[in-house]
């Protein structure tokens, strides 16, 4: 059987002890091992900050860009074999593996691109400059400089490939060595990845570690000048938040956690047109794209109550085309959630939802997959509920379930009433409204904004290009406050200012100008 290994210290670490099993979703077969024992981590810290951060350092903006470009040829190349992997260790079709690995060489391509922008500099000026006393003795300006610290990475199970591509390419870009930490259950795809771009032989020594498996006392390691990034739940990210050398040391904390995000359709829409056929398209494919496995997808389904049975109609009938089983078979459109664990919180998590929901399509329990042995796999069919009291709907507004289950809710037409009922949820990555009617768009921006990090807007003039709310470009923002995390990552120069330091510098304008250039 496989052992995952680790990439620490230049060299790749197999752990004897402590292995945890992957499995393939689909089967259930065990198809490799995974641990981190013996690894000494606070080595692993000391090679980041002693070899890694100053060469990456030393390098210009344009010569960190070229790493990433490098690094997403590498990802290209060999999209086939991580396809493949995808599919073995997460259950994901060619379409949905193609979603993350695709994303990942293409968010490190925009990267590249961004830092080449940059040019032949080492740090960014930010901001006019301002005179500071009655002459130009005294003059000052904000630059942003590279911190001399450590990113650390744990990433979600959902996106092995793009969840690390995409943490990587904003610390690499701003000089920071990355130490990356995949969840074990998927890790065999972020393992070759890592494996085939440390081949290729372009990498700084010390810019990027690997850690598959726990964390052992690493997080109880970071200090001031470091960074940990986390992608995952919001009871975890709590957890992180709270130790105490993190408080202690004030370490930069991003988090990107679960989210109740809402799909709204306003009343101008009309069943047929142009929209109404982008939104249910869009819908489909955010409650089923990764098997649901995403942070951006669809969890409510706002309608105007009018108009709640027709939708929910039109809806069960895009639903019913989905093909569930192992992505071997070619007849499967969605595939298995990744491990029993996902599977058993999901059945758990429908059972609170139908406190104050109907299930309308599909069982809410596990079912057999096309091509997939009899009895095995972590098989769910797409699942829609209906509650008809939005703002009474209790666990709907609070629980996600991390599946391919969404809860239709009635509102009153109102770009206020969506937008009360949406913040219901405490904070989304993403919201998207589907109008023709910028007055009644502008109206819902201005009431909503608040409660989320990006706001979605389809209608007929971009359906033909809207890529679905789910899609987190690495130009625009990937984040959102209050249950979302609070984070923000992407979003171009954004998510590259996590890891650099606003400084403020003062003295004679000849001289401030002459540092910044």
């Amino acid at each position: 059987m496989k052992t995952l290994r680790s990439y620490i210290r230049g060299d790749w670490h197999e752990a004897k002890s402590g292995l945890a099993p992957l499995v393939n979703p689909s089967t259930e077969e065990t198809i490799a091992q995974a641990g981190s024992a013996g690894i000494d981590f606070a080595a692993v810290l000391d090679y980041a900050r002693q070899k890694g951060g100053p060469a990456l350092r030393a390098m210009t903006f344009a010569q960190r860009a070229a790493i990433l470009k490098e690094m997403s040829k590498v990802l290209r190349d060999h999209r086939d074999e991580l396809l493949a992997l995808s599919a073995l260790n997460t259950g994901t079709t060619t379409a949905d593996g193609s979603f993350d690995v695709d994303g990942g060489s293409g968010t490190l391509a925009y990267y590249f691109a961004l830092g080449k922008g940059l040019g032949d500099r080492t740090f960014l000026a930010e901001g006019e400059g301002v005179q500071l006393a009655k002459t130009e003795g005294f003059y000052g300006r904000h630059i942003l400089v590279p911190r001399h610290g450590v990113a650390v990475h744990i990433n979600a199970f959902n996106f092995p490939v793009w969840g690390f591509a995409e943490k990587a390419a904003c610390a690499l870009l701003a000089g920071t060595p990355v130490i990356t930490k995949p969840a074990t259950s998927t890790s065999m795809v972020t393992e070759r990845a890592i494996e085939l771009i440390v081949a290729a032989g372009f990498l700084p020594e010390g810019a990027l570690q690997l850690v598959v498996g726990a964390t052992g006392n690493l997080l109880d390691l970071l200090g001031a000048q470091d960074v940990l990034a986390f992608t995952g739940s919001a009871d975890t990210a709590r957890g992180l938040r709270s130790r105490a050398n993190l408080l202690a040391a004030n370490t930069r904390v991003n988090v990107e956690a679960d989210s109740l995000n809402a799909a709204v359709l306003a009343p101008d829409v009309q069943d047929g047109s142009a929209t109404f056929n982008l939104f249910l398209k869009d819908v489909k494919r955010e409650m089923t794209q990764k098997s649901g496995q995403k942070c951006t997808a669809v969890r409510r389904i706002l309608i105007p109550r009018d108009r709640m049975d027709a939708v929910q109609e039109a809806l069960i009938a895009r639903l019913s085309e989905v093909v569930v089983g192992d992505p071997q078979d070619p007849s499967v459109k969605m595939g298995p959630l990744a491990t029993a664990q996902q599977l058993d919180d999901t059945v758990r998590g429908i059972g609170e939802l139908k406190q104050a929901a109907r299930i309308v399509h599909g069982t809410g329990q596990r079912t057999d997959g096309a091509g997939a042995p009899a009895g095995k796999g972590f098989f769910l069919q797409p699942t829609l509920l209906r509650s008809d009291d939005a703002r009474n709907a209790g666990p709907v507004n609070e629980r996600e379930v991390f599946a391919p289950v969404a809860t239709l809710l009635p509102y009153d037409g109102s770009a206020r009433d969506a937008a009360e009922i949406v913040a219901l949820g405490g904070g989304t990555l993403v919201t998207s409204a589907y109008t023709d009617d910028a007055g009644w768009a502008g109206d819902f921006v201005a009431r909503g904004g608040g409660e989320t990090g990006r706001i979605y807007i389809g209608s007929e003039s971009s359906a033909g290009d809207a890529p679905g709310s789910g899609a987190a470009l690495p130009q625009t923002l990937h984040g959102g406050p209050g249950r979302a995390g609070g984070g923000e990552e992407l979003g171009g120069l954004v998510g590259v200012k996590l890891y650099l330091q606003r400084v403020a510098v003062q003295g004679a304008k000849s001289l401030v100008d002459g540092l910044v250039g």
